[in-house]
């Protein structure tokens, strides 16, 4: 066990990709009727079967149907998927999935995550025209200076700042973008790569585990449970300092004891590889002028204006993209680059990202395979009886964890919460609890499973330094059994409040 190496990132999630082809085999396919809001006519779709029947979209029409949510939340544009009518699963004839299928669906995934795809490249593009100017290298030698002794600050200030950025409006698949730029920092710190990727990810997970207003899970959730998204928020602010606490001090005592003896870092035997893959220039030659700084100001405000954007503006991935295209360009224009040095910097700077491109492209295929084999209301269907008649308490806990194992096949949360909630939500009803609870083990299952669940961001948050996911095991199980203990604690508690 000590020895033990898990395959590469790609390798892991075809294996996954092969096994969910199988299970297509010979777990029962079956899905749920569906019902969706169409602005331009005002009217419900009710599709079942492939029979679409159009309803008039009024509190009626929900009520007939079991849908205890109002009218407004799909007439305002807060739900705006297509939900799941509660009590109409069918179990349809199964629909196995081909070796062709399996092969073809790492393509589909890359082209489904194309947007997500093309800002990381993009992305690692700016990031090549900003190192090859040298402002980088300065900057980051600056801050190791002044951080001499504080450097657990760094830990404290990033992790927090990702965490707030989560539980607000999801900060996730746009942290990629930090993990070439902070690791520099925080190598420079005398921590390893982990030490950054840890503050980022976990930072991010946190943040979105215990979301209070983020759209894409929280108000999403809430919406399609019946019950405001102000329901139960107390309780969630509480998770989230309680939880971002235990992490914080978790990644500082790691910190601390690689920091006094190097050797005790999980990446040890790749600290000459992951250094020089992220070394520094010589800055003692660097004259850190006006053109070097106003770079650096252009850099920071195109992630600046990613948040505003994001948060305020309702920009997606092709806004977040172009501001980043842009970015590259004037830092070109103000660091002087040639027109061919330019294109040649941003082409390979991009290339040095293409390896996470498409794992998530490849993790993307394996939603496909599941959506193509009819597997998803299956699995929903069977965990949802799962819970008939159990005691508050226990049912609280028990459907966590049964949102972390749907969370392996349906990592979106947003796609998550239209899928289920209209299922999950009046189970509360049934064993006594608010509906809020079950919104809460939507968001803390897939929460705690986040932090190591290879069709999520891990496996690309690793693969920008090339660390390896048994290495990540071994330094992030402890908090994750600490977090699943915590978590099962406080709904326990709350179940009874």
């Amino acid at each position: 066990m000590k020895n033990l190496k898990f395959p590469s990132a790609q390798t892991i999630l075809f294996i996954i990709a092969g096994l969910v082809t199988l299970l297509t085999w010979f777990v029962p396919a079956g899905k749920y009727d569906t019902l969706s809001y169409d602005s331009s006519t005002d009217k419900f779709t009710r599709l079942s079967l492939d029979i679409e029947t159009t309803l008039p979209a009024s509190q009626a029409s929900l009520d007939e149907l079991n849908i205890k949510i109002p009218i407004e939340k799909f007439t305002n544009g807060d739900i705006y998927k297509p939900i799941n009518i509660p009590a109409t699963y069918h179990q349809l004839e199964s629909k196995p999935q081909s070796f062709f299928d399996f092969v073809k669906s790492p393509i589909k995934g890359i082209i489904e995550a194309a947007d997500i795809i093309f800002l990381v490249l993009i992305i690692g593009g700016l990031i090549g025209v900003l190192n090859r100017s040298g402002a980088f290298d300065a900057a980051i030698a600056q801050l190791a200076e002044a951080l001499k002794g504080r450097e657990a600050i760094l830990i404290v200030l990033v992790t927090t700042l990702v965490a707030l950025g989560g539980t607000t409006f999801g900060f996730a698949e746009e942290t990629i973008a930090f993990y070439p730029i902070l690791i520099p920092v925080f190598i420079a710190a005398r921590y390893d790569a982990i030490v950054a990727i840890a503050c980022i990810f976990l930072g991010s997970s946190i943040g979105t585990m215990c979301s209070t207003i983020n759209p894409f899970s929280t108000i999403i959730a809430s919406d399609a449970a019946g019950i405001s998204w102000t329901t139960g928020l107390v309780g969630r602010v509480f998770m989230f300092f309680l939880c971002l606490t235990i992490t914080i001090l978790y990644i500082i005592r790691y910190a601390k004891r690689i920091q006094n003896d190097p050797s005790k870092s999980l990446i040890y035997d790749q600290r000459d590889e992951i250094s020089k893959m992220f070394s520094t220039k010589d800055t003692s030659n660097i004259d850190f002028n006006w053109r070097l700084k106003l770079a650096l100001l252009v850099f920071t405000s195109c992630f600046v204006l990613m948040i505003i954007g994001v948060s305020i503006l309702d920009w997606w991935f092709v806004e977040m993209t172009t501001v980043f295209l842009i970015g590259a360009i004037i830092i070109g224009i103000i660091v002087q680059i040639s027109e061919m040095d330019f294109i040649d910097t941003f082409v390979k700077g991009a290339g040095d990202l293409l390896g996470v491109a498409l794992i998530i492209g490849i993790a993307r295929g394996v939603t496909v395979l599941m959506t193509e084999g009819l597997l998803s209301d299956t699995l929903l269907y069977y965990a949802s009886d799962l819970t008939t008649g159990m005691n508050k308490g226990i049912f609280a806990g028990a459907l966590t964890m049964i949102y972390s194992g749907l969370s392996f096949f349906i990592p979106s949360s947003s796609g998550m919460a239209v899928l289920t909630m209209p299922i999950m939500a009046p189970l509360a009803d049934t064993v006594g609890v608010g509906r809020e609870i079950v919104v809460n083990t939507y968001q803390y299952g897939l929460g705690l499973f986040a932090l190591l669940n290879p069709t999520g961001l891990i496996l690309a948050s690793l693969a920008v330094a090339r660390i390896n996911f048994s290495k990540w095991l071994k330094f992030i199980l402890p908090l994750f059994i600490i977090l699943i203990i915590v978590t099962l604690i406080v709904l326990a508690i709350s179940s009874y409040l």
